[in-house]
């Protein structure tokens, strides 16, 4: 027990290092709010992997919150959509009515490859087709599934912090 204790005390405190910050210039064409950003997430029919990267954004170590950016469960609540997803042909009629149900001004952001081009689901049966084919879209963050701090970033720039 002696031999732990002093081990601990000689290793000292040790932590992972600090996630990179990408402090670099916001999406050129995210469409800025001001202020704190109600957004609403719309799973419009994909695998999920870009659902757990939304949920590490909010999550403790990026913290989207800080920068005014919240979930919320309504869209007549929201400012925003977060559209995951190809557009499949069970969800088309609902995330067309789910748009319509935000209030102007409304942004809508197509996060991930499927949601901007369909990516690995193109093609397929129950497709209808990107989100940008349904819902008119203003802002797009790339990658498969993208990267906690690009859906940070471009959150960032919707609330101008």
């Amino acid at each position: 027990m002696k031999r732990l204790l002093r081990k601990i005390r000689e290793t000292g405190r040790v932590a992972e290092p600090p996630p990179q910050r990408h402090e670099g210039v916001p999406p050129a064409n995210v469409r800025e709010l001001g202020g704190s950003v109600q957004v609403r997430h719309v799973d419009a029919g994909s695998c999920n992997g870009c659902e757990v990267e939304i949920a590490s954004a909010f999550g403790p170590v990026y913290d989207a919150e800080r920068y005014g950016v919240r979930l919320v469960a309504s869209p007549r609540h929201a400012d925003a959509l977060l559209v995951t997803g190809p557009v499949t042909r069970n969800m088309q009629v609902a995330l067309r009515r789910t748009y319509e149900a935000v209030p102007e001004p409304k942004v809508v952001v197509a996060l991930g490859d499927c949601a901007r081009n369909c990516g690995a689901f193109a093609g397929a049966y129950g497709v209808v087709g990107a989100v940008g084919d349904v819902v008119p879209v203003d802002a797009e963050v790339p990658g498969c599934p993208p990267e906690p701090e690009a859906i940070v970033a471009t959150l960032r720039a919707l609330s101008g912090r």
